[in-house]
């Protein structure tokens, strides 16, 4: 990003994707460590989101 590569943007999209895709992971289980977990992977989502706008 530092270097305005183009790949900034896709790298973010990805982590935010892979980040989606564990919290949905996350919330199938009740222990309050998963639920934690997947509130933290949509956080950085929306984060990784607005890197890549």
């Amino acid at each position: 990003m530092a270097r305005n590569s183009q790949s900034a943007k896709n790298f973010c999209n990805l982590c935010a994707t892979m980040c989606d895709a564990c919290a949905t992971e996350c919330d199938k289980f009740q222990d309050a460590h998963c639920k934690e977990c997947a509130n933290i992977c949509r956080s950085c989502a929306n984060i990784c989101r607005q890197m890549a706008s």
